[in-house]
């Protein structure tokens, strides 16, 4: 035993020593004659530019660089490649368990912030948008030219990722989400090779980065497809204090008010819960977006409210322009969706997704299951929590109406996409070990209480260290293919990261 112990502690030293060899090998090249910057540790800003959005992760880079342009993002990719080092994007660096910073020690991090031009073809309306730009910057650049996306309401999330695994926002009814505007991507592959990706040039890759972007290259910029801004954009929020079974009664009403034939799609809503006034309560509210004129909203909601049965203890309906209701939306007004006017903020949280199919709408007993957890064990829980249903489908949705196959987008008929989140006590360190079973405990109520068969995914935008069978959850059937390619376009696993799609 203290000979084979000896030689395994030998074989880590000398694993060790060649590690920190490669990495200063690396750095040494990274630091020479080029036109982007490197933080390395220990170096001024390394402890800034290598601190997770989410504070529940430390991790030390190899490296941090900044590129400015393609090139210098080739140039990166061919060092990485030279010495078999792995490699991650940073777009805005929300990833839930800070993928943006490899989700481990030792990765070279491709910073991407100085891609930050928006630019729209007043031909085709096809917006560019370099992956460094933050949503509210986007928000801001496409309304100036009186023009929109589909994306998500946090302006400080990054573009490049949330477009490249989903996008989800409340005009994504109408328009779909994020990565179903793009037309072509700028990426470069983990060789260092330049390319457009498009349904024209190399539409395998265009399949691929269109759903699990960060596993197959770097993207630099997306070309879009824009729509005209709304005229019209009325912000509303509906508050109720319920009990369990009024919150359950409440929901299954929502489940039938969607797929009515007389939902418009610019209607896009979530219902948004938290612990109520007292034990075996929920607060439960509805907020959203109505992208048509302010007057009809009303016609439109009176038969939800009406199949609540409770009155709201509150509610708010605030008309206005669209880039008023992306700020309202965002928490923010005005300038602030200029996210270089502000720093970016920190959590310390857990998050877990739930996509629920609109053909096996979740069962009464599930709701009923559901909102006596919240009402019991979250409103006894330690950490603060929210819960968001997210309506994706109803009555003609552009994100359903997408054949399942165009993208590598692993849900086409969800209903829903739930997030559950719990932050620390005062969003900082340590994170409660309660927070995790707190969470899994909400998921598990819906899942355990549907038909075994239930046909629910997860959301990769939402991503969760902790899932079992992520591979099937966040891509289903398209898993597979996504496998071949990974190995044809990043043989080596440069851009490996945890749940990165693995070669076959």
């Amino acid at each position: 035993m203290g000979f084979s112990s000896s030689l395994l502690q030998a074989s880590f030293v000398a694993a060790s020593l060649f590690a920190s060899f490669v990495s200063a090998d690396l750095i040494s090249d990274l630091t020479g004659q080029h036109s982007f910057s490197v933080v390395v540790p220990g170096g001024a800003g390394y402890a800034n530019a290598s601190q997770a959005f989410n504070l529940r992760y430390t991790f030390h880079p190899t490296a941090i660089t900044f590129p400015s342009t393609p090139s210098d993002v080739s140039t990166i990719l061919s060092l990485a490649s030279k010495y078999n080092h792995q490699a991650v994007a940073r777009s805005g660096g929300h990833s839930y368990i800070a993928n943006g910073l490899g989700g481990k020690d030792g990765v070279l991090i491709v910073d991407l912030r100085n891609f930050n031009a928006i630019t729209v073809d007043s031909k085709t309306n096809v917006a560019s948008i370099g992956t460094g730009n933050r949503l509210g910057n986007v928000a801001l650049g496409l309304n100036a030219k009186g023009r929109a996306l589909p994306h998500g309401t946090c302006p400080y999330v990054g573009i490049g990722g949330h477009s490249g695994h989903g996008g989800y926002g409340f005009t994504s009814r109408k328009w779909g989400l994020t990565l179903d505007t793009i037309v072509a991507l700028d990426v470069v592959l983990a060789n260092g090779t330049i390319v457009t990706a498009s349904q024209s040039n190399y539409p395998d890759l265009f399949w691929a980065l269109r759903g699990s972007s960060s596993s197959f290259g770097i993207v630099t910029t997306v070309h879009a497809n824009t729509f005209a801004a709304p005229s019209s954009a009325t912000v509303f929020e509906y508050n109720w204090d319920l009990s369990a079974s009024q919150a359950a009664a409440a929901t299954a009403a929502f489940q039938s008010f969607v797929v009515s034939s007389s939902l418009p799609q610019e209607f896009g809503a979530e219902l948004v819960l938290g612990a109520g006034s007292k034990k075996g309560r929920v607060s439960f509210g509805l907020t959203g977006g109505w992208y048509a004129p302010a007057n009809q909203l009303a016609a439109v909601l009176a038969p939800y409210l009406k199949a609540v049965g409770v009155k709201p203890q509150s509610q708010t309906v605030t008309p206005g322009t669209y880039i008023e209701s992306v700020g309202i939306l965002g928490g923010l007004t005005g300038n602030r969706l200029n996210t270089s006017v502000a720093p970016d903020g920190h959590d310390t949280f857990y998050a877990k997704s739930l996509m629920t199919p609109e053909a096996q709408p979740m069962s009464a007993k599930s709701l009923q299951a559901f909102y006596d957890y919240l009402g019991s064990t979250g409103f006894s829980a330690d950490s603060s929590w929210f819960v968001e249903i997210e309506l994706y489908g109803g009555f003609n949705s552009a994100i359903n109406n997408v054949p399942f196959d165009s993208t590598s987008f692993g849900k086409r008929n969800a209903m829903f996409t739930i997030q559950f989140y719990t932050s620390a006590p005062n969003n900082v360190p340590p994170f409660p070990q309660d927070g995790f079973s707190l969470l899994d405990g909400m998921v598990n109520s819906i899942v355990d209480n549907n038909p075994s068969n239930w046909d629910y995914g997860a959301y990769l935008n939402y991503i969760d260290d902790r899932l079992q069978n992520w591979q099937n959850l966040y891509y289903g059937s398209h898993y597979p293919k996504l496998e071949a390619l990974k190995k044809q376009y990043d043989p080596e696993d440069v851009f490996k990261f945890p749940l990165s799609v693995e070669e076959k």
